[in-house]
């Protein structure tokens, strides 16, 4: 390999690491926060969290983000050691590199489409991911003097010597025991069902200085009349949802524990107004592309007067994707799951309903999901479910 290319591929893993390394924290946080918010959110359009929480933003039901940066270190790794044109990966490396970013490529490609043209965001952090991937491609196959037909032959060789060499041995081992770390480190598939099915009196303690701070910045917050019946409760919560947003789901899943404990008393009322980013309902999205949204809500609204709602909603946000949730699965499953036989013919009455609850968000000035109003207060971002508990608490000591 000429120095010159090896420079080359140095530097786009080395940039591809930095931006994956980003991407990775980044996924992780809103994976386990849902009150992060993204350096690299501009708006809807230019938006790092509307692709990582996307269905497009986990293969397996590992988040793509780590396996990016698995990718970059093995690049930047085997670049490396072709600096010693006596070593036994000289000639191997620039064939194992080129191999591997074709998967890449195609990988990618894939990743930009989906990112693109279906979801219409541009996340910078990926773009950046993309270049590299991309560039690593062409170096590394115009760099590569092995015949790919020979290269199986080859990786038997070097595994040998690989493993008679203890220095090689051990950089090897090690990167596979960082590899199943990174990847062991994020939260499966379920995760948050896991954590929201955690009893609310486990959830981590909020001290009194916390408490005092927390209670004086909710203070703060406006207040709004919300046209919405409390029916008895002494507090009610309104959240305004997209059955295809990631933060929706998340908050989902992570409130739940919260407030049934709540409104299993009597005290709390949970109310779910829609705002699908899809303008087939919501005027207010005429840029939505969450093509299936539309129908999830007005299934749920079909869905109440059979008592099979709260059902309905846990399937849409555990088969959230991927692939994306389309409008023929959210039909199939308000047959199977909630019970509708004639969704067509309860649809364009269904979706009136929808349309009013997007009504009522622009009313209130709601311009993203999930949005939430606590006794009338805007909670103007997502809080960790034991700050939640605080909050409703607050509000509930008020009502006395």
């Amino acid at each position: 390999m000429k120095p010159s290319m090896r420079r080359l591929l140095l530097a786009f893993s080395a940039l591809g690491l930095g931006a994956a390394a980003m991407s990775t924290y980044v996924h992780y946080r809103l994976l386990t926060d849902p009150a992060y918010t993204s350096f690299c959110d501009v708006n809807s359009t230019v938006s790092c969290t509307e692709a990582y929480l996307s269905p497009y933003g986990s293969f397996l039901g590992i988040p793509v983000a780590p396996l990016g940066l698995l990718y970059f270190a093995f690049v930047l790794v085997m670049s490396a050691m072709t600096r010693r044109p006596a070593s036994a990966a000289h000639d191997s490396a620039p064939a194992y590199i080129f191999a591997l970013s074709t998967v890449a490529l195609a990988f990618v490609l894939y990743l930009g489409w989906a990112s693109y043209f279906v979801l219409k965001v541009f996340c910078v952090l990926c773009a950046i991911t993309y270049v590299s991937v991309v560039a690593i491609f062409v170096i590394s196959g115009g760099a590569t003097a092995l015949p790919m037909t020979k290269l199986p032959s080859r990786a038997l060789r070097d595994v040998r010597t690989m493993v008679a060499t203890p220095v090689a041995l051990l950089t090897a081992v090690l990167f596979a025991a960082a590899a199943v770390a990174v990847v062991a480190a994020f939260p499966r598939e379920g995760h948050a069902q896991a954590a929201a099915q955690t009893a609310p009196a486990q959830l981590p303690p909020v001290s009194d200085v916390e408490r005092t701070k927390l209670a004086e910045w909710w203070e703060m917050q406006p207040k709004v009349d919300l046209p919405i019946p409390d029916n008895g409760a002494k507090v009610l919560v309104v959240k305004f949802n997209d059955y295809q947003c990631g933060a929706c789901k998340i908050t989902h899943d992570l409130y739940k524990g919260v407030l049934d404990k709540y409104a299993a008393g009597g005290q709390v009322r949970y109310v779910i107004k829609h705002f699908p980013l899809e303008p087939e309902c919501n005027v207010n999205a005429p840029g939505g592309n969450h093509y299936a949204s539309c129908e999830a809500a007005a299934a749920v609204v079909m869905a109440r007067s059979k008592g099979t709602s709260t059902k309905l909603e846990d399937w849409i946000f555990a088969n959230f994707g991927p692939p994306a949730l389309t409008p023929d699965q959210v039909k199939q499953a308000a047959r199977d799951v909630a019970g509708i036989q004639d969704f067509d013919a309860q649809y364009p009455r269904a979706l009136e309903e929808v349309k009013t609850d997007a009504g009522l968000g622009k009313l209130l000035d709601v311009h993203s999901t999930p949005t939430f109003f606590i006794a009338g207060r805007r909670l103007p971002q997502a809080v960790q479910p034991q700050y939640l508990d605080v909050i409703i608490d607050l509000e509930l000591k008020r009502a006395k």
